[in-house]
């Protein structure tokens, strides 16, 4: 009958000098800051740091956010105090005309519906496009798929503008369609955004990182490609389709050059292309206030995602041991 050894006879194996410094060294190392625990108790040095992270923090406020909360200031004040005084606080008095003004003799409420739907739409077509070709290139992995991704990389070397003509000749006589053009169809917009050769770079590396065990578990229990993507691929990979989708959206929305080619029709232009159109024609407060109303989906962007950014990972119990 044998016994279990006693904790006497378990012996852990020890670890070298050379090792045990090591180790040591990176603990310091990680606990290290620019100014020593000894030296961050002194009064001065306390006060001194204090001092330059309160300088930083408003400095960097007044870079971000002074030229928001100057065009929110300036949306509801008279021309005449923006012009004389434009950085006074009202001087004369609130003017909530000029949202009204913007909203109805602008037509800002029709050029903020067509902005919203072309963001949408290249919202749609950029994160179907990345996330399924990313899936095929780093999950699937074909034989030929170090071809296409070396064809994908080498897209992002082209300059934008050099694809401005044969693009917009693709659109006014799109290939299999006749002499169907698609002039002042959002399908022009939403197409050739979802062709972005950094979206789908992106997301490739992000389910590169994905644990491969998870993948070979669900084939072992019959899951094929579809449900493969669609249930165990889409549900870890949320922080990248937060990313993926604020960057689609925000440049959808800040386009200019592209939207007036091949939507020539005012009644369907974004507000990226309307606003610089209709700029001459109104007052500076209404002007002024129709910038500030096609801000405001950019900016509830950014507080709704701004975790998604500063999140490490969301795989926590993907792989459980």
């Amino acid at each position: 009958m044998t016994t279990a050894p006693s904790a006497r006879d378990i012996r852990l194996p020890r670890l070298s000098l050379k090792s045990r410094r090591a180790k040591r060294f990176d603990d310091e190392s990680r606990d290290r800051g620019i100014v020593s625990d000894f030296d961050g108790k002194k009064r001065g040095v306390r006060l001194g740091m204090g001092g330059v992270h309160l300088a930083l923090f408003v400095g960097l406020v007044v870079a971000g956010l002074g030229p928001l909360l100057w065009l929110a200031k300036s949306a509801v004040t008279p021309t005449q105090d923006t012009l004389r005084q434009p950085l006074a606080l009202w001087p004369n008095g609130i003017d909530w005309q000029n949202l009204q003004s913007a909203w109805v003799e602008v037509h800002i409420d029709q050029f903020f519906w067509n902005t919203i739907v072309i963001a949408a739409g290249s919202w749609f077509f950029q994160l179907l496009v990345a996330t399924t070709a990313g899936f095929a290139l780093s999950v699937l992995r074909p034989r030929y798929a170090p071809i296409l991704n070396g064809a994908i990389l080498v897209t992002l070397f082209i300059p934008a503008v050099v694809l401005l003509v044969p693009l917009y000749l693709t659109i006014v006589n799109p290939p299999l369609l006749g002499d169907v053009s698609l002039l002042n169809n959002y399908l022009a917009v939403w197409l050739p955004a979802a062709a972005n050769a950094f979206n789908i770079l992106l997301v490739k590396r992000f389910f590169d990182a994905l644990p491969r065990e998870v993948f070979e578990a669900a084939r072992t229990d019959g899951a094929g490609p579809f449900r493969l993507f669609w249930s165990i691929v889409l549900p870890m990979s949320k922080p990248i389709l937060g990313v993926v989708s604020v960057f689609a959206i925000i440049a959808a929305w800040k386009d200019f050059l592209w939207p007036m080619l091949v939507l020539p029709d005012p009644a369907v232009q974004p507000l990226s292309v309307r606003l610089p159109a209709v700029q001459g024609s109104i007052e500076l407060d209404v002007f002024l206030a129709a910038l500030a109303i096609s801000t405001l989906i950019p900016v509830v962007l950014f507080l709704l995602f701004q975790g998604v950014f500063l999140r490490s990972a969301g795989l926590g119990g993907a792989v459980k041991g």
